[in-house]
């Protein structure tokens, strides 16, 4: 029989892994034969996120040069690097541009294609427009998937999950809001991908409370706006009348930072530096296993701050107070008190100084006092993030943005470190484009979007939602329509996806978070005994091997591709040792 090879999930990284399978089978897998089933819903390449079929006024939030599906030479991994054009090359348009949903989606079937073409001959893809429902079968046996629709099993001598987002169950709090919502007819709409969710029960001129400031919010305010007819004449946003009321606030109440709009130039800060791999080495030996707040955010803050002050002595020394070597000197030696006294001493402006705590939780211990000046308060601080990060004299911040990038490729060795450093790391480094902040601010002027603050607290009562933050002490919102504007926990326990809960049932094991546990070397999945199933791999974000972002930025290492290489040659050496002892 020809070897079989299932991968659930036909979006950006199922179609990695193709790209992987085609790239080292010369070298693992020559002439044996394959046949490879795809199984998805939706179209290949793109997959649910990033399918062509949603609304163009949605952008992707990173610039069209920074998203490959190509490897290069900075890729640390034992494939062979196959390089490709980024988005804005084969597009065609400006690298700088926000190319929207719909471009990417026909970026991704395109690369999918390619990688289809370079499969050796004897290697079939066939394509399964459907939901896998589960996977049974013996640890050293061939595995059944079973299909929605089929009668009959897909059978696989290896499989490999790729399903990227998952959809979720509510959790306790969203599930009393539900069905007080259902009680007393309300709109409540859960956690969703927002191009999925239906927001017509949302009417024109009402109040809608948004519980969420980050990317799903940008979305939402889209379709709720340009989505309904209005339009932008140059800073101002003139209503079609069909929009709701935005009264939107969360843990942070700010919305995430602009993404940077400069280019890098000069050196780059040398990283690792403080958080490599011999640091996540020595966390890993500890017996007693680590705490991430203890043991790992000290060197990261460490990290971060190196990078920044590398860039800030470099380039741009007037702002400083001593020499480059004698503050690298200190600063490595230094404990944290240390290091903040010699920053203090040595960097005279305050605005120069790195403060994460400050940059997480800006609204800490602020108040206002009344409605109308947290709305205009909120305004400036927008407009400052804006400028700041539209300024190259503040190239410190894209250097703290290349240690994030660094720090997180480190993380990733050390599996779940919990929800809080994704949630800082997507705040800081994965913000909305500045166009959308702009957008933001016209519509807050035009009162179709209100701040609410900090903390953001819901309760239902006497019939309708009410909103409130400690920002503005006594001010409170009523609505009869909540939209908690943010994707769902990727946890195995609550996904709705019934795959996942069956191998959760079968023996697969979960992180404290609810993330699904994988073997770091090639994403083989773990049992509750710690062994890696031979016959069954899983990638993507609700695995605790989980990387930053959706894509890869050109020439920064791509951890996704590094594991994609990893469980490629994994799977076709598997493969490869199973044809010979067919043979034999």
């Amino acid at each position: 029989m020809t070897p079989t090879l299932v991968i659930v999930g036909a979006g950006p990284r199922g179609t990695g892994l193709i790209e992987r399978i085609a790239a080292n089978a010369p070298e693992l897998y020559a002439g044996s034969g394959l046949d490879i089933h795809l199984v998805d819903p939706h179209p290949p390449g793109a997959g649910r996120i990033w399918r062509e079929a949603q609304s163009p006024l949605l952008w992707m939030n990173s610039h069209a040069e920074d998203v490959t599906m190509f490897t290069d030479e900075t890729v640390v991994m034992d494939g062979p690097v196959r390089p490709g054009p980024t988005l804005h090359e084969w597009a065609a348009v400006d690298g700088r541009t926000f190319a929207d949903r719909q471009l990417q989606g026909a970026y991704l079937s395109w690369v999918h294609e390619q990688a289809v073409a370079a499969l050796p001959p004897d290697v079939t893809v066939h394509h399964h427009p459907c939901r896998a429902l589960r996977v049974s079968g013996p640890r050293e046996g061939r595995q059944q998937v079973w299909l929605e629709g089929r009668p009959r099993p897909l059978l696989a001598d290896l499989v490999v999950l790729a399903l990227g987002h998952l959809d979720a169950e509510l959790n306790q709090e969203q599930r009393e809001l539900a069905t007080y919502a259902h009680a007393h007819d309300l709109v409540h709409l859960p956690p969703d991908f927002t191009a999925d969710s239906d927001l017509s029960s949302l009417a024109p001129g009402e109040p809608v409370l948004v519980r969420g400031f980050g990317l799903a919010f940008v979305d939402l305010m889209v379709l709720l706006t340009e989505g309904r007819g209005g339009r932008y004449d140059g800073d101002t946003y003139l209503p079609s009348g069909r929009e709701p009321v935005l009264h939107v606030g969360s843990r942070r109440g700010v919305p995430y930072h602009s993404k940077i709009g400069y280019d890098w130039t000069g050196e780059r800060p040398p990283l690792p530096r403080f958080f490599g791999p011999a640091e996540v080495d020595a966390l890993l030996a500890r017996p007693e296993g680590f705490d991430f707040r203890r043991d790992v955010w000290p060197s990261i803050e460490k990290e971060l701050g190196f990078a920044h002050y590398h860039r800030l002595f470099t380039v741009h020394p007037e702002r400083t107070a001593i020499a480059w070597s004698d503050f690298e000197e200190k600063y490595a030696a230094g404990e944290a008190a240390e290091r903040e006294a010699l920053v203090a001493s040595a960097v005279p402006d305050p605005a120069d100084r790195l403060d994460l705590a400050a940059l997480d939780r800006p609204l800490d211990g602020v108040r206002y006092a009344s409605h109308e000046e947290f709305q205009e308060g909120l305004r400036a601080y927008v407009e400052e993030d804006l400028s700041r990060r539209h300024d190259p004299g503040n190239s410190p911040d894209l250097a703290v943005f290349l240690g994030l990038l660094s720090v997180y490729g480190q993380l990733i060795r050390l599996g779940d470190v919990g929800a809080w450093w994704h949630g800082f790391f997507s705040y800081l480094a994965s913000g909305p484009p500045g166009p959308r902040l702009r957008q933001l601010l016209a519509l807050s002027r035009a009162g179709v979007v209100r701040f609410v603050g900090a903390d953001m607290a819901v309760v239902a009562e006497d019939g309708v939602f009410r909103a409130s933050s400690a920002t503005v002490p006594g001010e409170t919102v009523e609505a009869r329509a909540l939209v908690e504007a943010r994707l769902p926990e990727p946890t195995v326990g609550r996904a709705l996806d019934p795959l996942l809960r069956e191998l959760h049932a079968d023996g697969a094991v979960e992180t404290p978070e609810g993330l699904l546990r994988v073997d770091r070397c090639d994403g083989r999945i773990l049992d509750r005994a710690g062994r890696p199933h031979p016959r069954r791999f899983a990638l993507g974000p609700y695995t605790d091997v989980r990387t930053p972002g959706a894509f890869t930025r050109p020439r920064t290492g791509g951890p996704a591709f590094r594991q994609n290489d990893a469980t490629a040659r994994a799977a076709l050496a598997f493969l490869r040792d199973l044809a010979y002892r067919a043979a034999a």
